[in-house]
């Protein structure tokens, strides 16, 4: 993250909360912290907290022992002003004493609750609101370095999933292909694991399952979820269906009909649709060959420095898709005791369609 990039995101959370109404934004470690300053600080029972007031310069304040590790980051390349507190100081005090006229101050979804009451007590003449809406407004938007980034996150995760066929053989429990998944994430050049989904036969109808001591058999369909977070914080998530050795019974039309649906939903997507008509064109295939009720969970989620993010690709979400707008398209169907499959790609809307971050193949592939 250059200099540059500290100042335009901190001029811009300053614009958004002046349009919500709010005096200041206070920002500890974080996704939104790292987003707006480059700084991946540790969150500690130490206070490091970001004050950007609305109507004047923002302060980045830290434990002393953490001076260093701010100035390293692109917030000391930026030039920011860092204030420092001792181990006897009372940093929330020092917090509120940067707010001397604010009556109200937006607070990020990641503040710990200890730090928001503390806050409360040094200062209970503040309002205390969300700073979510705000900070999202400016997340959800990727510039070219974060698109650059999601794709690079993908190419990554493409590369373990090209090895997850090679992994499945009767016999080998799905904790143990779990595992070596988590080890080529790694390899592939994430910084970290975050999710490893192996979920095969009925295991496969709970969407979230991970991983157990049951040993893969032949004919099981197993749904591989998995990822990770880049070196430059930015995430990966792909998900790819398998079979071992055939397809079982009836599976392989159903599956048909899911690939058509998230094909339906890519092609549908771009900017100036809704996000609920991006779900809706995958709802509706599934739904018009009677599979509408296996789908239990939403078509999407955005995606940038946490998995999960703003845009959510939902049925009630009348946001409009705008150019930058990164999130994943993963229908599924679930049928209780027999079976699973879901289909994931991340995409980054533009004016005309969609950049795919997710290359590898989406038919069934057979181990």
């Amino acid at each position: 993250m250059q200099a540059t990039d500290v100042a335009t995101r901190l001029e811009r959370v300053r614009e958004q909360a002046r349009d919500s109404g709010a005096d200041a934004v206070l920002v500890t470690p974080g996704p939104d912290l790292r987003y707006l300053l480059g700084y991946d600080a540790v969150p500690l029972e130490r206070l490091t907290c970001l004050v950007a007031p609305s109507g004047g310069d923002p302060v980045l304040v830290v434990p002393r022992l953490e001076l260093l590790a701010a100035r390293a980051s692109a917030a000391g390349s930026a030039g920011l002003d860092i204030r420092t507190w001792d181990e006897t100081d009372d940093p929330f005090s020092l917090v509120a004493s940067l707010l001397p006229d604010a009556g109200r101050v937006a607070l990020d979804n990641h503040m710990w609750a200890e730090k928001v009451l503390r806050l409360r007590d040094a200062a209970p003449g503040l309002e205390q609101v969300l700073a979510g809406p705000i900070l999202a407004n400016l997340r959800m938007r990727k510039d070219a370095s974060e698109v650059a980034a999601l794709l690079a996150a993908g190419a990554a995760i493409d590369a373990v999933h090209a090895q997850v066929p090679g992994l499945l053989r009767p016999g080998r429990t799905e904790a143990e292909v779990g595992a070596q998944i988590a080890d080529l994430i790694l390899a592939a050049g994430h910084a970290r694991v975050d999710f490893v989904i192996v979920a095969s036969g009925p295991n496969g109808a709970s969407p979230h399952h991970e991983v157990s001591d049951r040993p893969l058999a032949e004919g099981d369909a197993v749904v591989v979820d998995i990822g990770g977070t880049m070196p430059d914080g930015y995430c990966s998530d792909s998900t790819r269906t398998y079979a071992i050795g055939h397809a079982p019974e009836g599976f392989q039309e159903r599956y048909d009909v899911l690939r058509q649906a998230q094909a339906d939903a890519v092609a549908h997507s771009r900017a100036g649709v809704t996000c609920e008509s991006v779900d809706r064109a995958a709802r509706d295939t599934m739904s018009a060959a009677g599979l509408g009720e296996l789908f239990i969970h939403r078509t999407g989620h955005g995606i940038g420095l946490e998995t999960h993010e703003e845009p959510y690709i939902v049925t009630g979400n009348r946001r409009v898709l705008e150019p930058g707008m990164a999130f994943s398209i993963e229908p599924g169907f679930y049928l209780e005791g027999r079976y699973g499959a879901r289909i994931e790609d991340i995409v980054i809307a533009t004016d005309d369609g969609v950049i795919v971050a997710n290359q590898q193949p989406r038919e069934l592939v057979v181990a």
